[in-house]
């Protein structure tokens, strides 16, 4: 079943290629006649021909002939696989609807990949790297990360228009700098050059096989399914303090063996999860390592996944990298998870050493920022929204490697109105709130996050659901990363399960 949901996914993102099956011309399989094997952009002009991006004229793919932006548009269509419109209706002025491109012009437009700002569409000029840029950010779905990038620092110093749009395809990798301070954006794009960027992200969605998940166990109500887990952090103890670092229980005895019968079951890695916050994090981490190391072993677990957060100062920053530096000695070839809050668009800059981390954990899970609003009346609740994941993959870029990266998403929601304020909803409350024939449900395409208000309207309750997963591992792998965490494994959407990689 997890299979088929997250299959389905592919026609919502650009894995929709592979599941639509373009199919390549015939000329494709007759080889390239003007580009040798020892050129530079071969591979990618290659495989681009072969999944059927681009077309050979007589055997031929003229590498360096420039794209026009009717070219690219074509382009673009097939490689998310968008079919054109036939027959063609008129968008812009200059683009008669009995062009052989008028077709792929419509669709990208209705796609949100192209804009009706100007009535022109100017479908015979060379397209520019800027103008490419945007076609690219937008065609993903991230064209509101646009606004918002244009505050990331970048090393170009020729921008001005679409500052924001070229931010975006630079953090996710898509598109180099002319020079190391140059992007030259009204430079036009080569054929091989649309064919390199194409292939880079081809490769960041399917080079790398999905690693698939790991979760948390803090209960085991309804506890789900852990089939295809990678590791499992059983919440069994939390971090105290008593003068000297201590571990209370956190779990009952009978739930933390039933907890680990279930991981024992699908031969899943059991991890102690041990959670605190600043408080429990003194100036001695060498003592509660000996501590931690010493539940770790006496469970006869396989690892740790240690969660302390609220750190905002650089002293608890060190602290907690010492900590791990020691765990990791003498965890040995144990694994070591370790959670760490993310920076945030609004502000937000949590005390943790991501580069000094890094160096030492198996996984470094993110936990992206969920900043509250209010619009029109409404409180407006996102959880992790994918902007704020954006920004937390982004700022990660060169601090950690990304195969060590872990995302984590949260399984609950949370409910607003009559009094109520961010109180958790669990999985299968919210599953019982959609059964309800009156409840209004509705997804937030900005910030990849489902809501649903009652039938009298007197809550909302924000959630992530299966759709809201697959935005996010498609986020998370053009960045390199390839797993997902779950908070907890108890009592969640189905839909969210299913849809995991």
């Amino acid at each position: 079943m997890k299979q088929r949901i997250w299959q389905s996914m592919i026609c919502l993102t650009l894995c929709a290629v592979l599941a639509m099956g373009w199919q390549p011309p015939a000329s494709a399989a007759q080889g390239i006649l003007d580009v040798d094997s020892s050129y530079w952009a071969f591979e990618d002009i290659q495989q681009s021909v072969e999944l059927g991006y681009f077309y050979l004229d007589n055997g031929e793919f003229g590498p360096t002939e420039e794209m026009t932006r009717a070219e690219a548009v074509v382009v673009l269509c097939r490689f998310f696989g968008w079919k054109p419109t036939l027959p063609a209706r008129e968008v812009y002025q200059d683009v008669p609807e009995t062009m052989w491109y008028a077709g792929a012009i419509e669709t990208a437009y209705l796609q949100g990949a192209i804009t009706s700002q100007a009535s022109n569409f100017r479908p015979d000029e060379p397209i520019t790297r800027q103008d490419l840029a945007a076609m690219l950010v937008r065609s993903l779905g991230y064209g509101t990360f646009a606004g918002l990038a244009q505050e990331l620092s970048v090393p170009f110093q020729d921008l001005g228009a679409n500052t924001g749009y070229i931010a975006v395809a630079y953090g996710l990798g898509l598109m180099d700098g002319a020079t190391i301070t140059t992007f030259d954006p009204n430079g036009h794009v080569a054929r091989e050059q649309m064919a390199v960027i194409l292939m880079r992200l081809y490769e960041k969605l399917h080079g790398r096989t999905p690693s698939g998940w790991v979760g948390v166990i803090s209960s085991v109500e309804d506890l789900t399914d852990l089939t295809g887990c990678e590791a499992v952090g059983i919440s069994a103890l939390r971090l105290s303090y008593n003068g000297s670092a201590q571990l209370s229980l956190n779990m009952e005895d009978e739930d933390v063996a039933l907890a680990r019968d279930a991981a024992r079951s699908a031969d899943v890695p059991q991890l102690l999860h041990v959670a605190g916050g600043p408080y429990q994090l003194r100036d001695n981490a060498g003592e509660m390592a000996k501590v931690l190391l010493q539940a770790v072993n006496a469970g006869k677990y396989d690892g740790l996944f240690l969660d302390i957060s609220g750190l905002t100062t650089t002293p608890q920053s060190n602290e907690l990298t010492a900590l791990a530096e020691a765990l990791r000695e003498g965890l040995g070839k144990k694994q070591l998870y370790l959670a760490a809050e993310t920076p945030s668009w609004h502000g937000r800059l949590p005390g943790y050493d991501y580069a000094a981390l890094g160096e030492w954990v198996d996984r470094l899970v993110l936990k992206i920022d969920s900043p509250v609003g209010v619009v029109a009346g409404m409180s407006t609740a996102p959880l992790e929204p994918l902007e704020e994941t954006y920004f937390a993959l982004n700022r990660m870029r060169g601090l950690v490697d990304a195969g060590k990266l872990s995302l984590m998403v949260t399984s609950t929601g949370t409910a607003w109105g009559n009094g109520v304020e961010g109180e958790a909803v669990t999985g299968g409350q919210i599953s019982q709130l959609l059964e309800d024939q009156w409840a209004q449900v509705y997804y937030s395409s900005r910030y990849a996050c489902a809501y649903l208000k009652t039938g009298d309207e007197s809550l909302t309750v924000w959630y992530l659901n299966g759709q809201s997963i697959q935005e996010r591992y498609q986020l998370a792998r053009l960045f390199g990363v390839n797993q997902l965490c779950i908070s907890t494994l108890d009592s969640t959407l189905p839909d969210l399960m299913d849809a995991l990689p």
